[in-house]
């Protein structure tokens, strides 16, 4: 008896469940499917499928505004990072961030026993030259009245020459760190380029060395010409349909939103960046008045001329074996799908050279399920 109560009693919660799944059943069996003709399929007014399915008009490929990412940075053209070529103590430091600078100046006075050995050395030099010039000279004067072998003469011969090459040795040497005759160990450095300071990274007391150029330490001055800039920009694949070296571009920053720059792209890098995928561009702006300051985060504007073709969004487009295809709206609930000829994706939309027309309709939302609706009608 308890048992028999049982069963009833799931026999009661079970029926509706029951009854709902019949009546999907039968709305899913009374559901006129689509009629596929060809590449063409027609679905009727009330089919609930529609709604899954979005299309917009194509327009004409005029011109497409597309922005890349990036950066500004010092223009390595103009711009030099001074380290010393001699180690010693930082005496002076002459220049401070900001200041404007003449090719030749002094940046810092470093007392260095190295620079002082090297005006010693061109002094000795000096002084070895010109005796080896004296001997040469009585050495031939008595080697013309016979008193000295010519092997003598040719011995004097050689050590001037021997000293000759050392003078001009050691003189080229001092003359490369600006020395003097004097031997005072003070060694002066100059910037090669005219500028500002934009950087230092030295101090009256610092014990600096040469080598500091070949173990990544920071320069001690950086010197550049901020009134022209380079621009780092961040491109992928699909932007070098195109990108052309000399092509103008527009740069805006946040520091200045109502302002815009014109800048030129100067290089495009042969290579991606394995690890993020991007491809560097570089372009320049002027910057007569240093208002864009370096390391500020910009986007580059660019005017993508088209002579032909449309516009068409990128979802639309749909690849099948090498071809392209896109779906075209021919009328409420009617799809046709045709292949495109497709040209390059620039800002979200691909540019089309073949196959349509200006405002035409195309699938945007639900190619891929008309897609499939030509497939399985085409494999029964």
């Amino acid at each position: 008896m308890k048992l028999h109560c049982a069963m009833r009693i799931v026999m009661v919660t079970l029926l509706p469940a029951w009854f709902t799944a019949c009546n999907d059943a039968k709305t899913e069996a009374g559901a006129t499917p689509p009629k596929v003709s060809g590449a063409t399929i027609a679905f009727p007014e009330s089919s609930a499928q529609l709604e899954a399915i979005v299309s917009e008009p194509v327009r004409a490929a005029e011109s497409i505004n597309h922005t890349l990412n990036g950066r500004l940075v010092w223009d390595e053209d103009r711009t030099v990072r001074v380290f010393t070529p001699l180690a010693g103590r930082v005496e002076l430091v002459r220049v401070t961030p900001g200041d404007r600078v003449a090719a030749g100046q002094v940046l810092a006075t470093i007392a260095s026993p190295d620079y002082g050995q090297t005006q010693a050395e061109a002094s000795r030099a000096a002084a070895d030259f010109v005796v080896a010039s004296k001997n040469l000279e009585r050495t031939r004067d008595l080697a013309a009245n016979g008193v000295v072998a010519e092997k003598d003469l040719h011995s004097a011969e050689a050590d001037f020459e021997r000293a000759k090459g050392e003078l001009a040795r050691v003189t080229a040497r001092n003359k490369l760190y600006g020395g003097s005759s004097a031997v005072d160990q003070r060694f002066e450095l100059k910037t090669p380029v005219a500028g500002a300071v934009v950087e230092k990274n030295i101090n009256p007391g610092q014990e600096v060395r040469p080598d500091q150029l070949t173990s990544n330490a920071a320069p001690l001055f950086v010197i550049t010409d901020p009134k022209r800039l380079w621009v780092q920009l961040d491109a992928n694949e699909r932007d070098l349909t195109f990108l052309r070296v000399g092509m103008p571009v527009v740069l805006r920053t946040p520091a200045y939103p109502e302002h815009t720059f014109p800048g030129r792209v100067e290089a495009i890098s042969d290579s991606i960046d394995p690890s993020t995928r991007m491809i560097k561009v570089r372009a320049s702006v002027a910057n007569p008045e240093r208002a864009l300051k370096a390391e500020m985060f910009v986007t580059g504007e660019f005017d993508v001329a088209r002579a032909e073709g449309v516009l068409v969004p990128a979802p639309a487009v749909f690849l099948v074996g090498d071809r392209h295809y896109v779906f075209v709206e021919e009328a409420k609930g009617r799809f046709t799908r045709t292949e495109v000829g497709r040209d390059g994706e620039v800002g979200g939309n691909v540019s089309v050279i073949s196959g349509l027309r200006p405002g035409q309709r195309v699938v945007t939302v639900g190619p891929l399920l008309l897609q499939q609706v030509l497939q399985t009608q085409a494999g029964s």
